[in-house]
Parts: structure tokens; sequence; C-alpha cells
């Protein structure tokens, strides 16, 4: 059994980690706060989720790990919702389980369910390439590039730039607004990766342009129209797009980074308060319950038909080595496959995850402390052991 959990853990950590898209934090000490106990509701029948092994992983936070977590399972004849840790290291005062979260790259769910959308009305031709949309966004060193190639990450398009490349870097312009046009110019002077179609490479940069594509076909800004395709269908009332604002508007709990200090001790920056870069890409903010809506309302059929919804279970079959969808990524285990989405901002790590027939559902928000760095989240890796094993 314990050979098994390892595997888990590793196939799971190399998915996860696959599925998380890049960006950037450093400030003042904060002192360490007491735990605060796990508050859950429990599985109603035995085929519902573990309701024991998923307060075992939500044990002892805030840790060195994590300082707060959120966690919805579904699945069975019964449901699993369970919150740990702190609002603040601060306070120490419980996490407040309604909060709301740097959602990071669970966006790209949002903006491939709103592309998918415009297909269905006939406003998109996934076989069409971007150019056609968006005259003059690639150089003519790129071939045409469909929108499916987009949506897939096969398009070979290069990562853009952005506002550095460390954690202090990127937190001394974490106030910054990079647009996204600037980002595709920069990807674009460097040529392309490789031949569209012919690799997949799961980069942010395919659906900033995908953000675009949905700003020109629809008139209207990114945030407007996904709202009005996506976001509003699937009664995600606390989900928004900040833009250019860096502040988490209402309930939520305090992002933090772990950074060592010249003599070995660790440092817990505040990193709550952050321009998000790639709006379409990663700059969503959202709540496990908005989330949850957003995954059995889709996986259901009801915001997309099912023509197009097909997309998002469709790995490109010509492609080695592929396992990202349009929006999602494929990931099987003990016979069962997941389609899953995470996604990674300082301070908040998130994953979105279920069977195509909703027999197991999972969202979670894990505050980690080192949300971009190497390996899974030793917290998330726990819960999704609970969770999905």
């Amino acid at each position: 059994m314990r050979v098994h959990r390892r595997t888990t853990v590793l196939a799971l950590s190399v998915a996860l980690l696959a599925a998380t898209g890049p960006l950037a934090a450093p400030a003042s000490a904060a002192p360490a706060a007491p735990a605060a106990p796990a508050s859950a509701v429990r599985a109603r029948t035995p085929a519902g989720p573990d309701g024991a092994a998923l307060r075992a992983a939500l044990a002892g936070l805030p840790d060195g790990d994590a300082t707060a977590a959120l966690v919805r399972v579904g699945g069975g004849d019964g449901r699993w919702r369970g919150s740990a840790g702190v609002h603040d290291l601060a306070s120490g005062r419980p996490a407040d389980r309604r909060a709301r979260f740097r959602a990071g790259s669970t966006t790209k769910v949002v903006t491939a369910a709103a592309v998918l959308r415009l297909a269905a009305d006939g406003r998109i031709d996934l076989d069409a390439p971007v150019q056609r949309y968006l005259p003059g966004l690639l150089s003519a060193a790129f071939r045409p590039v469909t929108v499916r190639q987009l949506l897939n990450h096969t398009s070979g398009i290069p990562a853009g730039d952005g506002l550095g490349d460390s954690f202090e870097e990127l937190y001394a312009h974490r106030f910054e607004y990079l647009a996204p046009r600037q980002v595709v110019a920069s990807a674009v002077a460097k040529g392309p990766e490789f031949v569209p179609g012919t690799r997949q490479h799961y980069l942010n940069i395919n659906y900033t342009v995908l953000g675009l594509l949905v700003e020109a076909v629809t008139g209207r800004p990114y945030a407007s129209a996904a709202t009005a395709l996506v976001l509003r269908p699937a009664g995600m009332r606390d989900t928004s797009f900040p833009g250019a604002d860096p502040r988490i508007r209402g309930p939520h709990n305090h992002g933090y980074q772990k950074v060592r200090r010249a003599d070995g001790t660790a440092e817990f920056v505040d990193v709550t308060d952050w321009v998000p870069a790639d709006e379409a890409a990663g700059g969503m903010i959202s709540t496990t319950a908005d989330l949850e809506r957003l995954l059995t309302r889709l996986f259901r059929g009801e915001l997309v038909p099912a023509p197009q919804l097909e997309e998002m279970f469709t790995v490109p079959a010509d492609v080695p080595g592929a396992s990202y969808s349009a929006g999602l990524q494929r990931f099987e285990h003990d016979g069962r496959v997941y389609w899953l989405k995470s996604g990674a901002r300082y301070g908040y790590s998130t994953l979105l995850a279920a069977t195509r027939d909703l027999s197991r559902t999972l969202v979670y928000s894990v505050n980690s402390t080192d949300a971009k760095g190497e390996g899974m989240n030793p917290v998330a890796q726990r819960i999704a052991l609970a969770a999905l094993t």
C-alpha cells in the first residue's frame, strides 16, 4: 500500500506540475501562528468521499508548506467540504471558508469555454488560422496557427517575456501591468518554437492570444466577454477579473511566499496584493464554490454545446506525449480518467478535477508558501490522494 501511495503522489505531481503556468515576490517577516482546526461536513454515505482521510490531509495547518486550505469533494452519494489554517499569520484567526483567491491557470478553463461557445455560435472556426481574426499579430515567420492549436498548446508560439525571472525581480514589479499585446510581441520576436501541430508545449502565451481573439470577435474587453459567455451562465457570482487592480476584493485569506534570509532562516512574505499577469491565461479571482459550479455545469453540457464540448475531452492523437486538450489535462489513475486543471500564483495553488461522468469531483485552494516552486505542494498532495485514491 505504501508503494502504491508513492506512485500516486509521483503521478499526481507530474500531472499537476505540468499543468501550472509561469508567473512572480520580498518584504517583512511574519510571526508564526497556532494551527487552526479543520472543519468539514462528513460524507453522508460510504460511497461518498472519505471524510476521515480528508480531515487528516488538512491537519496541522498552518505549517511551513501552507497557511490555509479550502477543499470541496463530490461524488457517489455524498460530498465533503472542509477548511483549515488561518486567514493571516499575524492574527492567527481561522481561515475564511468562503475566501476568494487567485485562481491562476484554472482561468484557462473559462477562456477555452468562451472560445468554444463562440465556435458553437459560428463566430469562430476552430480550424481557421488565428491570423484571420488577428491580422498582423504574428509575423510572416509563423505558419498558419489554428484556433484549435492554441487551445491544445500545439501552436509553436514561444513563451513571452515577463517582468523578471526570479521571485525577487517579480516581487519588485508586482504592481506593474504588462499588456497582453506586449507579451505577444515579445514572443513573436523570438520566432516559432516548432511547426504548428507537431509538438505540445504548455505555455500561457496560447491563452494570451486566445484572450485577444475573444476581444476581436466580440468587440468587448476579455473580462466582459468571458463574464457574459461563461461566468454568468455558470452562476459564478464571486468570480472576477481584476485587471490592473492588485487587491483581492471581498473575503480572502492572505497568501505568503517563503524565502530564505542570508542566515538561512525562513521569512514569510505577504504576496496577497499583486497585479495579475496574462488575464485570459491566469488572471481570474474565484472561490472553490464557483470553480465547482464551473466544473459540474461544464461537464454536464450546460455551458458549451456537446459538439464543441468534445474538444475539452480530446487530446491530439497525432502529437507524441500529448496530455492537454482544450483547457484541460487528461490524467489516468487506477483505471479512472480524470480531467483537470491546476493553477499557481504566488501564495495560491488551485486545482479543479473530475471524472467525465462527475462520479468524483475535486476543487481545492491551498495557500502554498512556495506555489511556483519545484515539486507539488505536500498539502495539495495529501488532499489529492485523499480525494482521488
